[in-house]
Formats: C-alpha cells, structure tokens, sequence
C-alpha cells in the first residue's frame, strides 16, 4: 500500500483507555464484594429457620389451625411472639438497598477498604439488630443499632455513585 510503509516501521495505534478505577478498588479476591452479601443472607436464613420453629411450635401448642393464621392480621391475634415473624419482615426493607449495592460494587469493581469496610459495617449491625428483635427486644436498644446500619448503607451507596460519577 503506498505511504504505510513497511509493517515493521508502523507505528500502532494505541489499545482505547478504558477509565482507570479508584485506587482503593484494588483488593485481593474479587469474590469477597460478594461475601457481605452471602452473609447477609445467611442471617435472614438463620432468623427464617427460628420463625418457623418458633411459629410451628406454637401453633402446636395452642393448636392454632393454619387457617385461623391465614393473614398477617389473624396471625397477630393468635399467635403471641411475632418477633422472628416481624424480624424476618425488616431482613427485606433496608437489605433489599444493600443487595443493590452489592451488585453496582461487584458490576463496577468497587470493592476497595472504605466499600468493604462499610458492607462488613452494616452487616455485623443487623446481626446485632436481629439478636436483640429475636430475645430481649429493646426498642431503642434496636432502634440505635438500626440507624448505625442505615447510616453506613447510605454512607456505601452515597460512596459508590459518586465513584460512579467520577468514572463517567
């Protein structure tokens, strides 16, 4: 072809930049940003497994027909300890955004100290949040250990867009 030149005297172009990660993205094993979210679930496991047997125990017990529990209302009536029932119910409230932060944190890789930190943070809190809901159920007790988690999933998913932001 004229005005190349020779193949070995072409000068090549250059592989197109993709936008360089955070600095903190960089972490040993790509499968622990998934882990919090394993974790996570394996409580709400841990908190369904004791509904079920707190809940079959006492229908057994009071011999409860599982018609007369067929809502949530007539189970509130009949049944006396909804604490594993109502714990179970908040595992998918404020969990349903961590899982989504899970996601864009695994989708982007996003899985540096400060994101890990936080997952881990919110983690261990509701697991100290469904402890005290399942015994001894302190409101406030609960409530402060609530908020601690809330903060740190907002403080995650606020720390993931604006990383998001400075990619794109």
């Amino acid at each position: 072809m004229v005005g190349q030149g020779p193949p070995y005297a072409r000068t090549p172009h250059p592989a197109p930049r993709t936008p360089h990660p955070h600095p903190e993205t960089s972490f040993p094993c790509k499968a622990s940003r998934q882990l919090p979210g394993f974790a996570l679930s394996a409580l709400t496991f841990l908190v369904w497994c004791r509904l079920y047997v707190e809940r079959l125990g006492q229908m057994k017990r009071e011999r409860v027909h599982p018609q007369a529990v067929a809502t949530s209302a007539q189970m509130a009536a009949k049944l006396k300890d909804t604490r594993a029932a109502d714990n179970f119910r908040n595992l998918f409230e404020l969990p349903v955004l961590f899982y989504f932060a899970i996601v864009v944190a695994a989708q982007t890789g996003q899985g540096g100290a400060l994101v890990l930190g936080l997952a881990w943070a919110f983690v261990a809190l509701r697991v100290v949040h469904s402890a005290i809901h399942c015994s001894y159920n302190k409101v406030m007790h609960r409530f402060t250990v609530y908020v601690l988690g809330a903060l740190c999933l907002w403080a995650l998913l606020a720390v993931l867009a604006l990383r998001l932001l400075q990619l794109g």
